[in-house]
């Protein structure tokens, strides 16, 4: 396996542990709008998407309406949903920290918005980090599972696709990177991440950051 030039880390579930506290209250929210459901549903089905996406398909499928503003709401709520209880995922920051010495480019791109990041990231110390190069889905037309948004990291990166990997948790995110023609890493050490459909996306998978130094070639 050739060394990357870039690795492209997704941001919730990957660098920090904010997915039970978001899919919690999406659970609520939804169910509040019409739309009966789980938080073990949307830890499922809604990881690693964007609140604009959930919001079409179930708009889209259902007679439950979020309301326009739907997506306003949820950001704003964001900074008091956060601003206690997040960390960092173990052992992540090892692996930056091996990225950053073998002077391997990197680089966050996910579903969130930067405002988002800025929070998640700044309250686990790994801001400073990812300030360089933070990519979110709000910057590209498709969200994941399409490949727009690791796509347009790659290219304002200086990188072409084949030399680009990717770190995710989420299905939607496996299915992006895959489609962009990226290597993906799949972590699912969560118990609620779903493995089967992780290795059907075609992901490598793994359950502890502290393996991906040796699966990923970075020296």
């Amino acid at each position: 396996m050739a060394i990357p030039k870039l690795v492209i880390f997704d941001c919730d579930g990957v660098l920090v542990d904010t997915e039970n506290l978001a899919n919690r209250r999406l659970a609520e929210w939804l169910t509040a709008a019409g739309f009966a459901t789980t938080f073990e549903y949307c830890r499922k089905h809604f990881s690693g998407r964007s609140m604009v996406s959930v919001q079409q398909e179930i708009e889209g499928t259902t007679k439950a309406r979020l309301g326009a503003d739907f997506v306003e709401r949820w950001n704003a709520g964001l900074p008091d949903l956060f601003s206690h209880g997040v960390e960092a995922i173990p052992y992540v920051r090892d692996f930056i920290d091996k990225v950053r010495a073998s002077g391997i480019a990197y680089c966050v791109a996910s579903s969130a918005r930067v405002s988002k990041m800025y929070i998640t990231l700044g309250q686990t110390g790994l801001l400073p980090l990812f300030e360089h190069a933070m990519f979110s889905s709000t910057m590209v037309s498709r969200g994941k599972p399409f490949p727009d948004l690791f796509l347009h990291a790659a290219k304002t990166m200086g990188c072409a696709p084949a030399d680009c990997i990717v770190i995710e948790d989420s299905v939607a995110g496996t299915e992006a990177g895959i489609a962009a023609g990226m290597r993906v890493f799949s972590y699912y050490a969560d118990p609620l991440s779903d493995r089967d459909g992780l290795a059907a996306a075609g992901g490598i998978l793994f359950d502890d950051m502290r393996e991906l130094a040796g699966l990923v070639p970075i020296r």
